[in-house]
């Protein structure tokens, strides 16, 4: 019998999902587990909303810190730490949290799938970064419709790395990405909750966001990633935030065209976030965030482990 469950957050970048997962944390004996492709990395904590030091003192964090910028985490490697973390945070007696606002990684942990490994050829993946660089983004894209419809509708066609990945897994292997391994049980159950809110209180709240990473010193930060060798080409440092910012630096645009591409590509972000856990998913428990909500959450996940592990 798998362990658990655990309790997974979901929600949109700013939508509060770190205040409620401490909360939860401090309340039930949890540990948060953090689903988010972007706090891996050590240096990278403004532009991120990185919890901060006090916040991780209050709690035990885990996949926070875990990499350099110019690492590279697979969606399989990820996977796989999440699987190594949750059963011992359940050995230890405690609750395991998923927050996280990366939905395809919090989909492969809850849902069981099975990704392709790490890179198949890295010569073939020099090559197809070749012909994005040569302005050739296009026909990479049209390309993958045609052999791997399904990864072509579901991958962002201005994200060329993720088409060139499923190009190359396709190249490589001659099947399409989707067909690489399928999906097998989870290691453990997951209550799913999520945080909604409407799209004007979320977008303030980012823009807010945004001031105060400004604010905080995400230019010095980044020019200190930058100082320190790491290149802006870098996935990594190509994230919402350091990207801009990166221009900025290089004198492409000034920081008021920097903070406002932030907004904009924030925004977008979201609304592909939404794509991955919807409000009618009934499997979703939703809730919005208002003054002192949280001690109602605090009360609903308490009731609703208790009664999975009675049945169980």
């Amino acid at each position: 019998m798998s362990p658990g469950p655990a309790v997974a957050i979901v929600g949109a970048t700013a939508a509060g999902k770190t205040a409620l997962a401490l909360s939860l944390a401090e309340a039930l004996s949890g540990e948060i587990v953090s689903v988010d492709s972007r706090l891996l990395y050590r240096g990278m904590d403004i532009g991120t909303a990185k919890p901060t030091p006090a916040e991780r003192s209050r709690v035990p964090h885990h996949l926070i810190d875990v990499a350099d910028p110019d690492e590279t985490w697979s969606l399989a490697r990820y996977q796989q730490a999440v699987y190594q973390v949750v059963p011992q945070v359940f050995a230890r007696g405690h609750l395991p949290l998923l927050v996280g606002g990366t939905g395809q990684y919090m989909r492969a942990v809850l849902d069981g799938w099975k990704p392709p490994p790490e890179a198949f050829d890295p010569e073939i993946r020099a090559r197809l970064a070749a012909e994005a660089q040569a302005g050739r983004g296009s026909e990479l894209v049209r390309r993958l419709e045609l052999v791997d419809p399904a990864s072509a509708a579901r991958i962002d066609p201005r994200n060329l790395r993720r088409v060139i990945r499923a190009l190359e897994v396709y190249e490589a292997s001659g099947l399409p990405a989707g067909e690489q391994g399928g999906r097998q049980p989870a290691p453990f159950d997951a209550l799913r909750l999520g945080l909604a809110l409407p799209r004007p209180d979320l977008y303030d709240r980012i823009d807010r966001r945004i001031d105060s990473m400004i604010e905080a010193g995400l230019v010095e930060e980044v020019r200190g990633l930058l100082a320190r060798g790491y290149d802006r080409r870098l996935p990594s440092l190509s994230a919402i935030g350091y990207g801009e910012i990166a221009a900025h630096l290089a004198g492409e645009i000034d920081l008021a065209e920097a903070v406002k591409l932030m907004r904009r590509a924030t925004r977008r972000f979201v609304r592909h976030q939404a794509n991955w856990f919807r409000e009618t998913d009934p499997t979703i428990r939703w809730f919005r965030p208002a003054d002192g909500y949280e001690a109602g959450v605090v009360e609903w996940v308490r009731g609703e482990l208790g009664a999975r592990r009675n049945a169980g």
